[in-house]
């Protein structure tokens, strides 16, 4: 059995690492008693598999995890039982069954939706424009330091939609559809410092995760 969770994850816990994250559900699941299927081979692990790994920082309640089970299990009693093991800062949201055979989840993930608030001298008037600017330009080259390797590519093909949510003493909270699949994905600090170069996030937390159909 296959079954899709929703989980979020809070400010207690927005600076575990990826890999960290992953062996926290691993002892969850153990302690719950959920019957995990573990992977063929010398060294099996429990079969467990999240789309696009959030940045350090960041608070989500949206993320998506497959888990593969050895047995049927109904969702809400997989539910019940996981959510007596979660410490303060994660939350599962809803689970249901899919197709053991779909595509992978990295593989199927098409967009990423986020809130950002900027704290930023600029009007509100100010950022709509520059908004406007950005999504009407054709590309944005842009280069982005990993190490001593730097990456050019072009950051208005990973913008996929731009909106401000709200604005009040100086804080705007955007909204951002950004490109999130294996040819690219968008990062909200870089959108932010192409908005206003200097400005960047008080605070980003991701809203929604889109599969291709």
């Amino acid at each position: 059995m296959r079954l899709r969770v929703r989980f979020g994850r809070g400010e207690e816990v927005k600076f575990i690492s990826h890999l960290d994250i992953v062996r926290f559900w691993e002892r969850a699941f153990r302690r719950a008693e959920i019957p995990l299927a573990y992977s063929q081979g010398f060294t099996p692990h429990p079969r467990i598999s999240l789309a696009a790994p959030l940045p350090l920082g960041v608070t989500s309640e949206f993320e998506l995890m497959d888990v593969w089970l050895k047995r049927w299990m109904p969702p809400a009693s997989f539910l019940m039982g996981v959510r007596g093991q979660l410490p303060p800062g994660f939350a599962i949201f809803e689970a249901g069954e899919v197709g053991l055979n779909l595509p992978s989840l990295q593989s199927s993930l098409a967009f990423a939706e986020y809130r950002v608030g900027v704290r930023t001298e600029k009007s509100e008037s100010e950022i709509g424009d520059s908004l406007d600017l950005l999504l009407q330009a054709r590309e944005l080259p842009w280069h982005h330091s990993r190490g001593i390797k730097v990456h050019s590519y072009d950051l208005r093909a990973l913008i996929d939609s731009l909106w401000i949510i709200s604005y009040q003493d100086a804080l705007c909270v955007l909204g951002m559809k950004l490109r999130c699949d294996t040819s690219g994905s968008g990062r909200t600090e870089q959108v932010v410092s192409a908005l206003s170069p200097g400005d960047c996030p008080q605070f980003i937390h991701r809203t929604g995760l889109i599969l291709r159909q």
